[in-house]
């Protein structure tokens, strides 16, 4: 059974960490690839020395690599690049706010499947269409959306910059969607979609009505309308 269920958007955020640390330890995984992670990796450095972990990022950018902490495994490449095969397999690859950046998702799930071992897990978290900030993203041009998210929520450009984003296969937990990764030789075994998002705090009118639809939809939950999604995936040994 899928366990699809769903939640609300501070529950993104703030479990992630924790639920990723879960799965390393429930399924006792070691050999972790974190792609995307670029400067910044998923999991802490400190706790990924403390359990012995063989922690690796891949990031289609050397310098953003080169900012990456030492005694870190790392891997120039583009997980978007077709056929594309890495020198190892990994017990778990996750990512962080990185799906959404992919052209295509058919590709990038691929490609990630190649990267695990027989049984091993794929963790993603990522927003989701139809939510409005996201979908405004989606259509507007990149100059009007970077203009956009600057005044509902400041960055600092040089360490946050802000990457194209096209949200190919980034939806909430429809069963269409669990068809496709099952196509793909996936067992899904979470998709958990959450409601809700902070773009609105400045706009307080805004925000009241924001949160009452996120209620709303929290006790009748429709998928196709959250804002962000956890998914994890695992290999099917037999493939």
């Amino acid at each position: 059974m899928v366990g699809v269920s769903f939640g609300r958007y501070e529950e993104a955020w703030q479990g992630y960490e924790s639920l990723l640390w879960s799965l390393i330890d429930e399924h006792h995984l070691k050999v972790v690839c974190d792609i995307g992670g670029g400067a910044h990796p998923v999991l802490p450095y400190d706790s990924i020395c403390q359990r012995g972990i063989d922690y690796t990022i891949l990031d289609i950018s050397a310098d953003e690599l080169g900012k990456a902490p030492l005694g870190l495994g790392k891997i120039v490449a583009d997980i978007g690049e077709p056929d594309l095969r890495l020198p190892r397999q990994f017990d778990m690859v996750l990512t962080r706010m990185l799906a959404e950046h992919m052209r295509d998702g058919r590709v990038f799930h691929i490609n990630v499947r190649r990267a695990l071992k027989p049984g091993g897990l794929a963790v993603h978290f990522f927003p989701t269409l139809y939510s409005a900030p996201f979908l405004v993203n989606r259509l507007a041009t990149e100059r009007l959306s970077g203009w956009l998210l600057d005044l509902v929520s400041p960055r600092d450009r040089l360490e946050y910059a802000k990457f194209p984003a096209f949200y190919s296969w980034c939806r909430g937990p429809t069963r269409s969607m669990r068809s496709r990764f099952r196509g793909l030789g996936y067992d899904v075994l979470v998709y958990r979609g959450f409601f809700g998002h902070g773009y609105y705090r400045g706009i307080p009118i805004i925000g009241r009505l924001h949160a009452r639809l996120s209620d709303f939809l929290l006790r009748h939950p429709v998928s196709a309308l959250t804002s962000y999604a956890w998914l994890v995936l695992r290999t099917r040994r037999d493939d």
